[in-house]
């Protein structure tokens, strides 16, 4: 520009076309400022601009965002007669909508009577689609045909937009009609209505406009690979681009990103990945990114690792965002919190949808703790979606009352925050309130969807309260969702669990469309109510219908048939789970050893569980539980040690069978240290269940004495089924003078229990008491209790 600045003084009289030459010169230059001056200073030289100087400014006072100096030249144009001017409308509407609002861009746009230029109108309705007022675009649209102004490829290319925002399948259709009509085809509006055809699910009419193309660039082969991507057709995906990698169409990260996404295997994604190195693509920081994401979509972290450690110069918060939150998707929590320490220590601050990911894998309230006073510190909580993120982080660290303080200091609550709160008051327990919540949000006047909905239908669930379930499912009738998927299915658990098999199948019948959620939860209904041959027909009419097989189908009927004389079944079942390979799935594995525990063998269920990909603690539970089953104490302890080793803490569902394993392998002193270990270690405070299988430990081992003293000696106050228990150790070795005790004590606290008086009697007559025996038949004529006679069904 030095030059030019030389050559434009040395001229003897400078004209307009000059010094628009120099104001463009400017521009071209991103030199906006300067483009400014020199056009205040042709101004006050006294040369009149034209529309060509006009449209120079108004594009340089757009990149500056600079509405001050717009309005200086929208005043200007007004005095000089210009602003009617194509032209200099476009720039003044353009610039309008960028640095102002779209109101004020179709402000400028009907300040101009009986425009006829097709690019002011381009502009207003380009701008339109930018703002997302669709409908205004296509209100436009219909205006320019009423002033007889033809529309262009560039008319045509934004009304098909707005047209495929909307999903408008009949406008979009009118609007190609109109184009073949007008013969406006060329390379861009065909593009556009790929992707209104993709961007509308009807695939075989994109891939029909894409085949009738003459001439394709690369959006438009873009176009059409990123719509079989968005239907997770990954195969035809493929195909497509390795037809434009043969027809050697000019590929941009734009199309190496939509690919990238279609990977759901390892081995392509690794195919990609070789590609894009060999093509020259990898040092672009959004392929990088994209890399990133592909490998953790896919469990492949360590990969993910490599490619973010390779990544320079990642200065934009956007990118660490996608990182984050891909590595959050997969709740790798701990790379989660590496990614943020390293983001803030390179000086940069993570926005809302950071933010909000970071909250998500947090599960140490401590550290959730800090973030929030970060997220304070920063005014991000003001965001709504941080602060749903940070309450439902709090519910999940079981902090409640925490967790309804934040959704409570919130003044404006959404959808997605009334389903957080009461989903997490349904998931501690706290059903009843998760209802109330409910029905608060009716009094704040906010209409529920169908995610509140389904998030109060499963706190009905929790509740087994059938009159409260009908009204929701009346309120979603009402509410014209009655017949959504996932509501019904929440119905079906809901009418299911309240043993209202009838109304849950009739619900079920009702689906037009049943998909895989909805048959999940009728055969979860009639499996956990016994009604196993129900379930299996269930099971067998899914099959038929095409859909596929999953844990949540197959795991409710492995459990239902953990029967002795359903055995057969359950051996078919597993032969389906190994076809299918759902084997090494958790929820799976872990009823195919209930399954087996109950009526297998014991090596049938450490096979199931050896394979088992990553065992939860459900998981190891059941394999523990199977073990104390089958007499196997010490197998069931090397398997809680392994859990251990694996980072796994135990609850108190686990120390049950702990301890059960104990008592079948007459471990007394592992008893008392696991007993024990259960406060001071976890936390968890031994519950009836735990004392009743101490009972039992000392009782088969013969030390009732030791047994009488814990039980006088336990913090909390025994039940009957103690008690029993200890009387049931008497009965086994014959000690009188304890069973009396322990009987005494069933009886005050239930009286009408036959078997204490059988249990007693029969201590009494094999050690040869039958005084004894006569005193508890009497006692038992007194109080009114008899005892049921025996049956044979031989």
């Amino acid at each position: 520009m030095y030059e030019a600045i030389k050559l434009f003084d040395e001229m003897p009289e400078p004209n307009v076309s000059s010094w628009n030459a120099m104001i463009s010169g400017y521009n071209d230059n991103n030199l906006f400022e300067n483009s400014w001056l020199w056009f205040r200073k042709m101004w006050l030289s006294g040369f009149e601009p034209d529309e060509i100087t006009y449209r120079s400014v108004l594009s340089a006072c757009v990149a500056m965002q600079s509405i001050s100096f717009g309005k200086q030249v929208y005043s200007v144009t007004m005095k000089n007669g210009y602003f009617s001017n194509g032209y200099v409308c476009t720039g003044m509407i353009d610039l309008f909508a960028k640095t102002c609002t779209f109101e004020d861009a179709l402000r400028v746009f009907y300040d101009v009577s009986n425009c006829e230029n097709v690019v002011c109108w381009n502009a207003i309705i380009s701008a339109a689609v930018k703002n997302e007022e669709n409908w205004v675009a296509l209100d436009l649209f219909v205006q320019m045909g009423k002033q007889f102004v033809m529309p262009n490829s560039f008319t045509f290319s934004s009304v098909l937009t707005a047209s495929a925002a909307l999903k408008e399948l009949e406008i979009g259709k009118e609007v190609q009609a109109w184009i073949i009509k007008c013969g406006a085809v060329d390379v861009f509006v065909e593009t556009a209505l790929i992707d209104f055809y993709v961007k509308c699910g009807v695939m075989d009419e994109a891939v029909k406009t894409f085949s009738w193309m003459p001439s394709r660039n690369v959006v438009s082969w873009t176009a059409i690979i990123s719509g079989f991507v968005q239907k997770d057709d990954c195969v035809n995906a493929f195909k497509f681009f390795k037809e434009m990698k043969y027809m050697k169409v000019e590929i941009n990260n734009y199309t190496v990103t939509a690919v990238i996404s279609a990977c759901a295997m390892i081995e392509e994604a690794t195919q990609i990945h070789s590609w894009i190195i060999k093509s020259g693509f990898y040092m672009d920081s959004v392929i990088q990114t994209a890399l990133v994401n592909m490998y953790s979509k896919i469990g492949v972290i360590d990969l993910a690792e490599i490619v973010f450690k390779e990544m320079e110069n990642i200065r934009s918060p956007n990118t660490w965002a996608v990182l984050i939150s891909s590595f959050a998707q997969k709740q790798s929590s701990q790379w989660v919190i590496e990614l943020l320490r390293t983001m803030l220590k390179g000086g940069l601050r993570p926005d809302s949808f950071c933010t909000s990911s970071v909250f998500s894998v947090i599960e140490c309230i401590n550290l959730g703790r800090q973030m929030h006073c970060y997220t304070l510190k920063n005014g991000l909580i003001f965001d709504l979606s941080v602060e749903t993120s940070l309450f439902t982080m709090y519910s999940k660290c079981g902090s409640l009352e925490d967790s309804l303080k934040v959704f409570q200091s919130i003044p404006v609550h959404d959808n997605i925050s009334w389903a957080s709160m009461i989903a997490g008051f349904t998931e501690h327990g706290y059903a009843e309130q998760a209802v109330q919540m409910f029905k608060d949000m009716l009094s704040e006047e906010t209409k529920p969807d169908q995610i509140t909905l389904t998030a109060t239908l499963s706190a009905c669930s929790s509740l087994h309260c059938l009159h409260k379930g009908k009204e929701i499912h009346g309120y979603a009738v009402g509410a014209g969702l009655g017949n959504e998927p996932l509501i019904c299915s929440a119905l079906i658990t809901v009418y299911s669990k309240c043993h209202a098999l009838g109304l849950a199948r009739k619900v079920f019948d009702m689906l037009v469309q049943k998909d895989l959620v909805s048959y999940s939860s009728m055969i979860t209904g009639y499996a956990q109510s016994g009604l196993l041959e129900e379930a299996v027909l269930l099971f067998c009419a899914m099959m038929k219908s095409n859909l596929a097989v999953n844990s949540y189908t197959l795991s409710p009927i492995l459990r239902a048939s953990a029967l002795p004389n359903k055995s057969g079944i359950g051996t078919q079942l597993h032969a389906l789970v190994i076809k299918v390979g759902l084997g090494s799935e958790v929820s799976v594995g872990s009823s195919l050893v209930t399954m087996y525990s109950e009526c297998g063998g014991i090596k049938d269920c450490a096979n199931a569980f050896d394979e088992i990909d990553k065992p939860d603690l459900i998981g190891w539970t059941s394999m523990i539980s199977s073990y104390a089953q089958h007499g196997k104490g010490v197998e069931a302890l090397r398997v809680y040690e392994l859990m251990k080793k694996e980072g796994i803490n135990p609850d108190s569902v686990t120390f049950v069978g702990i301890l059960s394993a104990c008592s079948h392998g007459g471990l007394i002193e592992e008893g008392y240290y696991y007993l024990n270990s259960m406060a001071k270690e976890y936390g968890i405070q031994p519950g009836y269940r735990h004392y009743t299988c101490m009972v039992d430990i000392l009782g088969r081992s013969g030390r009732l004495r030791e047994a009488e003293k814990f039980i006088n000696n336990m913090p909390i106050e025994p039940d009957a089924f103690i008690w029993g228990t200890l009387l049931a150790a008497c009965k086994v070795h014959g000690v009188v003078e304890i069973g009396r005790l322990a009987a005494k004590k069933v009886i005050e606290l239930e009286p009408c229990h036959t078997g204490v008086y059988v249990s007693l009697s029969n201590i009494c007559a094999d050690i040869g008491q039958w005084e004894g025996v006569l005193e508890i038949r009497s006692l038992m004529n007194g109080t009114g209790v008899r005892k049921e006679p025996g049956r044979s069904s031989l």
